[in-house]
């Protein structure tokens, strides 16, 4: 490198994004992710020995999988290397191995070759990769944010480990972006900032586990706020707010409205009320909550509060769910409120949460109750002369394939766990259990 790459690519780093100018240079440094880089797990160490394997990261945005990469290059004794599967193609790649061959035959230098965005590549360009995995020439590390089970090669993927990388906690993205405006060197200390208690905390809510999402927006608010009387630039909740774009209305400094929304969201569905239900989701939407918080909750709803009363009613709601998820807002909070109105709207059974509730309480309390032999598992060999399968009536030969037969266990034979309502289909449940166990041969 001459004096002039080395003034651009320092002048670069200068002017580079916060989020990229404070990645971490050390495991020491990184925030978040222990149930993978913990002092006592697999990476951690893998990492420190320097005698990696070939990994790929997978986790949403901004929760560490290139940072992780980036500590990997300044720690190893390899040389690093590092393509984006967006950008790069088959030429690319070439290059990169022939250099790696140099290295490794010359040198006796092991290559470790970063492939962000892999999913990117086709099945081809994967299928390149993988003699030269194989034989050591490279040592992938790639990330991506699907799944790579479905977007990986099954071949690259029994060659790699895969480390799942989780959304940052709130208390991980406080502690960020409290180092964002402390650093001097690398962050925005210089700038003698003070950031208010609330701003903090919705800035730490409202990422939703993204790092990059609340450096982002903490740099927007220093950078465009003007500097105060007392010399400081103060970063409030309204600054936050329209940093990051989302609006503050449903949080205060404990975030006890954050969960008082979505008890009266879901309490309104329950008491068949759609208008309240609508109004409570238009909060939440308005405030910038995340969708598929809302969706998972009017699941619950549907199956806790609806049940069996109208079956259809979780149907919609996991549709929604999917629906919601692929579209993106605006529109999935069309999709959104026809499921909160749907499962407001629907007759109402807990007869589910009740049967679910009364027997995990008697599996708790009657952990020996013996399955009844005639219901055990006869297919192999010597089954029959332990008495499995014997005398077992099999109900499509009766009539309304339906016949009286002892399922439960001896010990609890005759309770009863489900008991349907007669609210809306379970009313048809129960008539049908009725007619079918009167009509029923002995």
């Amino acid at each position: 490198m001459d004096l002039f790459d080395y003034m651009r690519n320092n002048a670069l780093e200068k002017e580079a994004p916060l989020a990229s100018r404070l990645r971490p240079r050390t495991l020491d440094e990184v925030v978040g992710q222990k149930h993978i880089i913990g002092k006592d797990k697999l990476l951690y160490r893998a990492i420190k020995a320097d005698k990696l394997s070939s990994i790929i990261f997978y986790g949403p945005p901004g929760t560490g999988k290139t940072t992780l990469a980036k500590v990997i290059a300044n720690t190893t004794s390899s040389i690093f290397m590092q393509l984006n599967a967006t950008t790069s193609g088959k030429k690319e790649m070439e290059s990169v191995i022939e250099e790696a061959k140099s290295n490794l035959g010359m040198y006796g230098k092991r290559t470790i070759l970063f492939i962000d965005e892999i999913h990117r590549f086709n099945k081809s360009q994967q299928d390149y990769l993988l003699p030269f995995v194989e034989d050591g020439t490279i040592i992938l590390i790639g990330a991506t944010t699907e799944n790579p089970y479905f977007e990986v090669n099954s071949a690259l993927i029994s060659r790699s480990i895969i480390f799942e990388l989780k959304p940052l906690e709130k208390e991980d993205i406080k502690i960020l972006i409290t180092r964002a405006v402390t650093d001097e060197e690398r962050g925005l200390g210089a700038y003698k900032v003070k950031l208010h208690d609330d701003a903090l905390d919705f800035l730490a809510d409202m990422a939703n586990g993204d790092a990059r999402t609340a450096l982002n927006a903490i740099e927007l608010g220093v950078l465009t706020t003007e500097r105060s009387d007392d010399g400081y630039i103060h970063i409030t909740l309204e600054v936050a707010s329209e940093c990051i774009q989302k609006r503050p209305i449903l949080y205060d400094k404990t975030g006890d409205n954050h969960y008082d929304t979505i008890s009266a969201f879901i309490k309104s569905m329950r008491g068949s009320d759609p208008d309240a239900a609508v109004y409570y989701l238009a909060r939440m939407l308005y405030a910038g909550e995340d969708v598929a918080f809302i969706a998972r909750r009017i699941m619950i709803c549907a199956a806790e509060d609806v049940g069996n009363a109208d079956p259809n009613a979780l149907v919609v709601a996991v549709s929604a769910s999917l629906a919601a998820e692929r579209l993106g807002m605006p529109e999935a909070q069309i999709v959104l409120s026809q499921a909160a109105i749907y499962v407001a709207s629907a007759p109402k059974s807990n007869s589910a949460v009740k049967a679910i509730g009364e027997a995990m309480r008697v599996v708790e309390t009657v952990k020996t109750a013996s399955i009844p032999p005639y219901l055990k598992d006869a297919h192999y060999k010597g089954a029959e002369k332990l008495g499995h399968g014997i005398g077992y009536k099999y109900a499509h030969d009766y009539k309304n394939n339906y016949v009286k037969q002892q399922y439960l266990p001896d010990e609890i034979k005759d309770y009863v766990f489900y008991v349907p309502s007669d609210n809306g289909y379970e009313k048809t449940i129960k008539e049908y259990f009725k007619r079918i166990k009167e009509e029923a041969e002995v």
